[in-house]
C-alpha cells in the first residue's frame, strides 16, 4: 500500500473507532514503527488527527475529514448511488448538487451521459470541485454559488450563496449530508453547509437525500431537514432493515441503488 493510500485508510480507521494505536497500525498495515509514527505525524501536523501516546485520537465529536481523504471510502456503493440518481434527471433539466463524496460520484455520472448533446442540463453547485469538474462539458452549463470556501469540503457557504439560491428553481437537488436518522432527520457537522443544503433543496420541485448506509441511523452537529423537506432517500442496499423500516414509518421514500 503506498503512502497516500496507507494515510486515508488510517483515516477511515480512526474516524470509524476514535482512536488507534500505533500497534494496531503496524499489524494492520504490516509498515514499521517509524513509518507509522511519520504518518500519524504528518495528519496531526494537518489538523486531521491529535497523537496521544502510543498512537493518536480524532480531534472532536464533530470530526470530519477533508473530502479529498473521503473520496475512496464506500466507493462501490457511492458509484451505485450516483448511477441511480443520474437515471432521476431527465435532459434538459435544472439539477441542484451540494458538496460531498456521492454529489461528486453523481456529478461524474451525469457527465458520462451522452444523452444530453440535445436538450443540455444545468447543474446549480456550491461545490468547488464538482464545478471543475463539469466545467469540460458543453453540454452542462455550470452555475456556481458566491460565497467562502470550506476548506474540508469544498463547498462554498455564507450569505452569498443563500442569495443565489432565493432567485433560482431548481427541477431536482441532490443533497449530501453527513448522518441520517429516522428521529432526527438529515445533519451534518457544519451549521453554514447545513443551512445551504436546507435552502437549496427548498428550492428544489423534488429533494432527494443522498447517503450511504454507513450514515444511517446517526446524527450530526447541525440540522438540515425532514421528511417534510426530504421525501425521497437514496441510499445503498446495506441499510439496516431497522433503520429502513424506522426511515419509511417517519414517512421517507427509501430507494435503495443495486
Amino acid at each position: 500500500m503506498n503512502r497516500a493510500n496507507r494515510l486515508t485508510a488510517i483515516l477511515d480507521l480512526l474516524a470509524a473507532q476514535g482512536d488507534v494505536s500505533v500497534e494496531e497500525l503496524i499489524e494492520r498495515f504490516d509498515a514499521s514503527a517509524a513509518t507509522i509514527r511519520r504518518d500519524l505525524d504528518s495528519l496531526s501536523a494537518r489538523r486531521l488527527l491529535t497523537r496521544t501516546h502510543g498512537g493518536a485520537v480524532a480531534q472532536s465529536v464533530a470530526y470530519e475529514l477533508p473530502i479529498r481523504y473521503k473520496s475512496h471510502y464506500r466507493a462501490e456503493e457511492k458509484d451505485r448511488i450516483a448511477r441511480a440518481a443520474s437515471d432521476l434527471v431527465a435532459p434538459g433539466s435544472v439539477v441542484g448538487l451540494s458538496g460531498g463524496t456521492t454529489t461528486t460520484a453523481i456529478a461524474a455520472a451525469l457527465a458520462s451521459r451522452e444523452d444530453l448533446a440535445e436538450h443540455g442540463l444545468t447543474v446549480v453547485t456550491n461545490a468547488v470541485n464538482i464545478a471543475a469538474q463539469l466545467a469540460t462539458r458543453p453540454d452542462i452549463k455550470v452555475v456556481v454559488t458566491g460565497g467562502v470556501i470550506h476548506a474540508r469540503s469544498y463547498e462554498l457557504v455564507g450569505p452569498f450563496v443563500e442569495q443565489l439560491l432565493q432567485g433560482i428553481t431548481l427541477d431536482i437537488a441532490f443533497i449530501g449530508v453527513n448522518a441520517l436518522s429516522a428521529s432526527d432527520g438529515a445533519s451534518t457537522h457544519d451549521e453554514r453547509e447545513a443551512a445551504v443544503n436546507r435552502m437549496m433543496a427548498s428550492r428544489a420541485r423534488r429533494a432527494v437525500i443522498v447517503a450511504d448506509s454507513s450514515k444511517i441511523g446517526s446524527s450530526a452537529f447541525a440540522s438540515v431537514g425532514d421528511a417534510t423537506l426530504f421525501p425521497t432517500i437514496l441510499t445503498d442496499a446495506r441499510i439496516p432493515d431497522a433503520e429502513l423500516v424506522a426511515l419509511r414509518d417517519a414517512g421517507y421514500e427509501v430507494v435503495q441503488a443495486d
